[in-house]
C-alpha cells in the first residue's frame, strides 16, 4: 500500500550542480539536502522544503535530455507572489487557467525541466 511520495528525481547534465542550486535554494527558497556520500559521487544535488515534505532530486543523466512535458506538480501559497519570485530570478512564468479550482503556471529550471506551481482556489 503507498503511503507517500517520498522524492521526485529530475536529470540534469554534468557539471550544472551551481547553477541548480541557485535556482532550487535562492528563486525556490528550498535547502540542500546533502546526498549520502556512495550517492554524491554519482553527481547531481538533493533539495528539500524546510519541513522536509517536499523533496527534489537532481541526478546526472548522460546524455541529458531535459523534461519538457513530464514534470513535478508543486503546491504553493500565494501563488501570485511566487511567480513574481521566480521571474525576479529570471525564470519563466507562463500562466495556464485549463485546470478548474486552480491558478497554476509552468516555469523551467536552468537546465530545462519543466516544473508546474499550483494553488487550489479558495
Amino acid at each position: 500500500m503507498l503511503v507517500a511520495l517520498d522524492h521526485v528525481q529530475l536529470a540534469a547534465p554534468p557539471a550544472s550542480e551551481d547553477r541548480l542550486r541557485a535556482f532550487y535554494v535562492d528563486a525556490l527558497g528550498l535547502v540542500e539536502v546533502p546526498k549520502p556520500p556512495v550517492l554524491a559521487k554519482r553527481g547531481g544535488v538533493w533539495f528539500a522544503s524546510a519541513d522536509g515534505s517536499v523533496q527534489l532530486h537532481l541526478g546526472v543523466e548522460e546524455p541529458f535530455r531535459p523534461a519538457k512535458k513530464a514534470h513535478p506538480g508543486l503546491r504553493v501559497k500565494d501563488i501570485g507572489s511566487f511567480a513574481e519570485r521566480l521571474a525576479a530570478h529570471g525564470a519563466p512564468v507562463v500562466w495556464d487557467d485549463n485546470l478548474p479550482g486552480h491558478r497554476r503556471f509552468y516555469s523551467t529550471d536552468p537546465v530545462g525541466n519543466r516544473l508546474e506551481f499550483l494553488e487550489p482556489l479558495a
